[in-house]
């Protein structure tokens, strides 16, 4: 079983003219997108608050978070980023995805256009 990949642009919401180029595993186990908080220094994204997240050992870890513009597969939104610290992966999740209007596919694993988003 492979990972999927995606490539991903992120914007400076104070800038456009700043962006930062990404390829990101897409964890459609994973709530918010996650970008180490030293690549995110480029694009002058301030943290707005922190949140608590249960790692997959169960361990419980505090970060901060922040919004900025995605892009990816020639959509765009705005999403959550989390400042993800040292020994923190790097992943595009599913907030991020379906603002996104993207899913995986499962036979092939690619990303595709979601057909229609759930309305409730």
């Amino acid at each position: 079983m492979g990972h999927t990949f995606a490539k991903v642009k992120l914007y400076s919401p104070s800038d456009q003219s700043k962006t930062l180029d990404l390829d990101l595993i897409v964890d459609t186990g994973s709530t918010y997108t996650w970008v180490k908080r030293m690549r995110l220094s480029g694009l002058e994204l301030k943290p707005m608050g922190k949140r608590v997240f249960r790692t997959i050992e169960g361990k419980l870890i505090e970060r901060e978070i922040g919004e900025a513009l995605i892009e990816c597969e020639g959509e765009k939104a705005t999403t959550i980023i989390v400042f993800a610290e040292e020994g923190d992966v790097e992943v595009l999740g599913v907030y991020a995805l379906e603002g996104l209007g993207l899913e995986v596919d499962p036979t092939t694993k690619e990303l595709r256009k979601s057909e229609a988003i759930l309305a409730l």
